[in-house]
């Protein structure tokens, strides 16, 4: 049996230089690893909503000064034993998410290339400059010896400022921060230990790392990391070929929980665990498309009537004329075609749950015959002679303001107030972004298996677009758009930008991205299909780069064909902002022959 590949620091070098040369967030290919104009493209600023996303995680600037204070107030608290447990295990969490989110979003990179994407990303985060000296691992057995330098810790500079050179390093939160992301990459609890740093004297902080039972003593660091209350082996156990995308746990789309993480979405859960066991009513607002109706089947799934039915009838889809047979039940001959008794959807749902949807579209005549089953508890068929009693929860819901309703009187006041006992606002999708992340993995894995199709993930621009939608239609329309995606999209390859925006939806939120020479580029409320948001015209359409004044004396016969390649070189890297990399995408050439282009420009 061949001995298993071995990644080195030699060869990882040459795999990302040359992904460094050829890699492209917008086009990626099986294999292709995460470069840094990859990684700095993935940032993004949102002022106009208030979020800055990371590779679709959301992400927020906190001065330095702020976290020094936090960590002193810490330490003079609760002791400098609790606090280091504390922000090491804050450190692991951040390094565990940014490895899930590194592995999710280029699932197909060459590990050693992918690994070394960390480092890169916890640069881009502020934190410390890595500078790795020695590092080796086999993906297979699991063993691994890493060493690096930090340069420029901030957290070093921070314990520095308020307690001056020490005898202990003070880390902690970064050296969280490597074993958090090692062990989610290599699948095996990886100890690291500082043992230089600048808060003791040293010019720059030095840490080791390798397997957790490679190390003596190593219950001193595992008192830190509590790693038996908080490693999760399950969560980040041995490295599968193709990431697992969150929300997905291979049940069929039906019987699934309801995904979500964002403040927004955590509140309604919250409030539906408390009417839950209860029997009171409650009534679900907000627009279409928001969830209501798997929300109200969340509430009967954990509610004390979950082995008796669940009922949903959509309001606006029963004619008028019908809503009372349908709701109430028909006795035999009590209208011609009434050919036999059948019972109506109280009597169905009798001992457990009736969803009723869109509740607003009731007339006032059905309103009135609602308002009394609800008041009496029994109803009556049409035709019928006899009350038939009925236990049944009542859910409603709505994305009409009822209150208005009232007032233009389409809507009885008195039913208003038996529905509303206990409310519920199911927010927008746009006010839970950080849902967004969480539903595309989840919608692509769930149509991946519906169609027989596999695709990889989304791309760079695809997923910043995302991001960036306002969703008029709200979670029905984002599963649309990643069905459409999955449709579109070439077998095994990524879901791209022109596979989501196919039918005229047009991203309003102005937003900004990070080049490599750390200025913000702005992209506002512009389609994301169009060369504007892509930033990469078509290598055909060379002249569309250049101003009109220029375009019309380049297609004149007074120029010659060099003065007319400069004119285009200048004008795409103008274009591109000084991104080489984009503006020889533009003109079709290689970084290489763009850079060598430019360097005989700047001869004399």
């Amino acid at each position: 049996m061949s001995k298993p590949p071995r990644v080195s620091l030699a060869e990882m070098s040459r795999v990302t230089g040359k992904m460094l040369n050829h890699g492209d967030s917008q086009h990626l290919t099986a294999g292709a690893a995460p470069t840094l104009d990859d990684l700095t493209q993935s940032l993004h600023f949102s002022p106009g909503d208030g979020r800055i996303w990371l590779n679709g995680q959301r992400m927020q600037l906190l001065h330095t000064t702020s976290l020094g204070a936090l960590r002193r107030e810490l330490l003079e608290s609760i002791g400098a034993e609790r606090t280091r447990g504390l922000l090491t295990r804050v450190g692991y969490s951040a390094g565990a998410r940014d490895a899930q989110l590194l592995r999710e979003r280029w699932p197909n990179a060459e590990p050693g290339s992918l690994f070394a994407a960390g480092p890169r990303m916890h640069s881009l985060e502020g934190a410390v400059k890595v500078e790795p000296l020695h590092f080796e691992f086999d993906f297979e057995r699991g063993t691994y010896h890493g060493e690096f330098l930090w340069h420029h810790s901030s957290e070093a500079e921070v314990h520095q400022a308020d307690f001056g050179i020490g005898t202990e390093p003070a880390c902690w939160m970064q050296t969280g921060y490597a074993i958090g992301y090692t062990s989610a990459m290599i699948g095996r609890l990886t100890i690291y230990r500082e043992v230089e740093c600048t808060c003791m004297g040293h010019h720059r902080c030095r840490l080791i790392g390798k397997p957790a039972d490679e190390w003596d003593n190593v219950e001193e660091d595992l008192r830190f990391l509590n790693a038996e209350a908080f490693v999760s082996t399950t969560a980040y156990g041995v490295p599968q070929q193709a990431a697992e995308l969150p929300g997905d746990d291979q049940r069929p789309y039906a019987d699934k929980e309801m995904v979500g993480v964002s403040s927004a979405f955590n509140a309604a859960c919250h409030m539906l665990r408390r009417v839950a066991p209860t029997a009171a009513t409650v009534l679900f607002t907000g627009e279409s498309g928001v969830g209501k109706e798997l929300f109200a089947y969340m509430l009967h799934q954990i509610s004390p009537r979950k082995e008796q039915p669940f009922v949903a009838v959509n309001c606006a889809a029963i004619p008028e004329t019908l809503i009372e047979s349908e709701l109430f039940g028909v006795e035999r001959g009590a209208y011609t075609g009434a050919s036999h008794s059948r019972p109506g959807r109280f009597e169905r749902a009798s001992g457990g749950t009736l969803f009723l949807d869109e509740i607003g579209t009731l007339s006032l005549v059905a309103q009135g015959k609602l308002l009394r089953a609800l008041q009496e508890g029994e109803i009556e068929r049409v035709g019928g002679v006899r009350s038939v009693k009925v236990d049944v929860r009542l859910v409603a819901a709505t994305n009409v303001d009822l209150r208005e309703e009232i007032r233009q009187g389409r809507f009885r006041e008195d039913l208003f107030f038996r529905l509303n006992v206990f409310p519920i606002h199911l927010p927008p999708l746009r006010d839970r972004r950080d849902d967004i992340p969480l539903l595309m993995g989840y919608f692509m894995r769930h149509y991946g298996q519906k169609h027989q199709r596999r695709v990889t993930g989304f791309t760079a621009r695809a997923v910043d677009a995302l991001l960036n939608y306002h969703f008029p239609g709200n979670i029905r329309e984002l599963q649309n758009l990643v069905e459409r995606g999955v449709i579109y999209a070439d077998e095994g390859g990524p879901i791209d930008l022109p596979h989501l925006f196919t039918s005229g939806e047009e991203s309003q939120t102005s937003y900004f991205s990070l080049a490599q020479t750390g200025r913000l580029t702005g992209h506002g409320g512009a389609t994301p299909t169009a060369p504007a948001q892509q930033e990469t015209p078509a290598p055909g359409a060379l002249l569309d780069v250049l101003p009109a004044m220029l375009r019309q004396q380049a297609q004149g016969k007074g120029w010659s064909l060099d003065q007319l390649e400069s004119t285009l070189i200048l004008a795409a890297v103008q274009r591109a902002d000084g991104n080489l990399s984009a503006a020889a995408r533009m003109l079709g050439l290689t970084r290489p022959q763009l850079s060598y282009r430019m360097k005989k420009l700047q001869q004399p």
